[in-house]
């Protein structure tokens, strides 16, 4: 099993052939497939790893775009005391779910 390490949405994540995750949202339609440059490669968890500087040349990660989501509502509350201030604001963040189908290293 091959582990890799991914950058989008200036997150990293730790992902795994198989894996299904949701990331910020991606500018591609439903079923379409994706490219990502691993910044590292594992063949396994105790193996040696390959590190890029700072991708991993010739290696690529391809994942299936699953579909386009919204993650759950945060609430944002602004308050002064001694005022009489205070404000509540939801918000929804746009989010891509990928499936990750292949790993080469």
């Amino acid at each position: 099993m091959k582990l890799a390490v991914i950058t989008t949405g200036g997150k990293q994540y730790l992902v795994k052939e198989g894996d299904t995750l949701r990331v910020e949202k991606l500018e591609a339609k439903d079923g379409e497939t994706m490219t990502f440059a691993p910044l590292m490669v594992a063949e396994d968890t105790g193996s040696e790893a390959k590190v890029g500087n700072p991708t991993l040349a010739g290696a690529s990660v391809t994942a299936k775009i699953a579909g386009q989501t919204r993650a759950d509502k945060i609430m944002v509350v602004k308050y002064h005391a001694k005022t009489r201030y205070k404000r509540n604001i939801g918000h929804k963040q746009h989010m891509t779910e990928i499936q990750i189908e292949k790993i080469t290293a």
